[in-house]
């Protein structure tokens, strides 16, 4: 196989890697607000949204650490290791408890951390200027199948069922840990990019020894892992207060905001919709599903197919936040304010129209192409802006995004649905206006570039 098809295999299986796991985890993040309200025992007091913001706190805080881990023990591990505490979380939901509940929660935070640290550094390593941008984007279409194929087995077990029994968790929840189980092995056949693979524009210092020694932890004494460690660490946090990471921040941040939105905030919306009938808790895998089909579509077409290249990333963001505008506006008109914080018997209060099951499944399917619009241009751009410190950066942009999700869990608790949608249109337009300052800058960067190589 010739170097640059090994590269592009370790993306494609990186890629069912994590569609496996996700598969799984965003299947229960999808649905577990839901099953945690239909709880036939009254020992368990925890929180879906509760649950999720300790994770993304935790995740965010943990980000500061985490190019340390996969420095030392290279992504591989990083990323099996932490697909373990993806895989506990999930299988903590077969026999619940509070306690284990709320660990569970802290665990998979830390493991979160690492291991997209660990994805975007096996992502920078098997990339180059030319096909970062479709390497992105395939990973993104293969990830987000597993928005479509989580949802749809939700969608065929429940079916027609008013109140989610102890059997109907289990019978779930088992099927979702396996699936998980099979994306951390999946990782052990990712190898490492042949040396005179990486990219002749990079310079033959830093892009070279990440790529080399993040596969490898055998070759230096535990000296040299310590100061490797402390390195990673050093790094992350230099890059986070640089110009660029500074201009993308607040695009990085809504990207968690959005994603809390529609992870768990809006199916759990659809699902207390008393007005679409029995069939409603059903309607949140119809929902998961039309989201995963707009992921899919704007991963394939503005990235892995590349067709946006000659114009930049600015188009496809723009795209995105009309796109998501767009469905903000419809959801604000279908949903009734109370959905997100509603019991489990639903929501009786009326929307400002008469509700509509179809409207409510476009705007799921607009959700997750403006998504899709937003992430593949942020990993691209940060795949491009700092290659030669890829573990660093991608970790400085989940503590980022994780924070903001964090955020967003913790107050759809307690806020209607119309404060929700506010939030997401101001950081929406802030987030795209700082993301074109940030594509300026990256393209000067680039013409000052080949200027100099003349």
């Amino acid at each position: 196989m010739s170097p640059e098809g090994k590269r592009l295999l370790n993306i494609v299986i990186l890629g069912f890697g994590f569609m496996f796991m996700f598969t799984a985890f965003q299947t229960c993040g999808n649905i577990e607000q839901t099953v945690i309200k239909s709880f036939n025992s009254t020992e368990f007091h925890g929180s879906g949204y509760t649950s999720m913001a300790i994770i993304y706190g935790v995740f965010s805080a943990s980000n500061l650490i985490a190019p340390s881990v996969v420095t030392v023990i290279g992504p591989q591990l990083s990323m099996f290791f932490s697909g373990l505490l993806y895989s506990g979380y999930i299988a903590m939901f077969i026999y619940p408890y509070t306690w284990s509940f709320y660990t569970a929660s802290v665990l998979v935070g830390i493991g979160a951390a690492v291991l997209w640290t660990a994805q975007g550094n096996v992502l920078a390593i098997n990339s180059t200027d030319d096909t970062i941008g479709r390497n992105s984007g395939i990973f993104w279409a293969l990830l987000q199948f597993s928005l479509f194929f989580g949802n749809l087995y939700i969608y065929c077990a429940w079916h027609g069922h008013v109140h989610i029994t102890d059997k109907d968790r289990q019978t779930v929840f088992i099927s979702l840990t396996v699936i998980s189980l099979v994306g951390c092995f999946l990782f052990f056949l990712i190898r490492k990019p042949d040396p005179e693979t990486v990219s002749s524009e990079a310079s033959d210092g830093n892009l070279q020894v990440e790529s080399t020694e993040s596969f490898s932890t055998t070759s230096s004494p535990r000296s040299g892992l310590c100061s490797q460690a402390l390195d990673a660490f050093v790094k992350a946090c230099k890059i986070f207060v640089t110009k660029e990471m500074l201009l993308l921040s607040l695009s990085i941040g809504y990207s968690g905001l959005e994603l809390t939105f529609y992870s768990g905030v809006y199916g759990t919306c659809i699902g207390a919709m008393t007005q679409f009938g029995q069939d409603a808790k059903s309607l949140i895998g119809i929902s998961g599903i039309c989201i995963g089909i707009g992921e899919i579509l704007g991963g394939g077409v503005f990235g892995m197919l590349n067709k946006c290249n000659r114009y930049g990333r600015n188009p496809v963001v723009l795209l995105g936040l009309i796109t998501h505008f767009v469905a903000f506006y419809l959801i604000f008109l279908n949903i009734a304010s109370d959905a997100p914080i509603a019991p489990e018997a639903g929501t009786d209060l009326q929307a400002y129209i008469s509700p509509s099951v179809g409207v409510a499944l476009l705007c799921s399917f607009l959700l997750g192409l403006g998504d899709s619009c937003f992430n593949t241009q942020l990993l691209s751009i940060i795949g491009f802006m700092f290659r030669d410190n890829s573990a660093p950066a991608f970790a400085a942009f989940k503590f980022i995004q994780s924070i903001m999700a964090a955020l967003a869990f913790f107050y759809s608790n307690y806020l209607l649905l119309h404060w929700q949608l506010l939030i997401l249109v101001v950081m929406g337009f802030l987030g795209s206006v700082t993301f074109f300052m940030a594509e300026w800058l990256a393209e000067s960067n680039r013409q000052e570039s080949d200027y100099d190589s003349i």
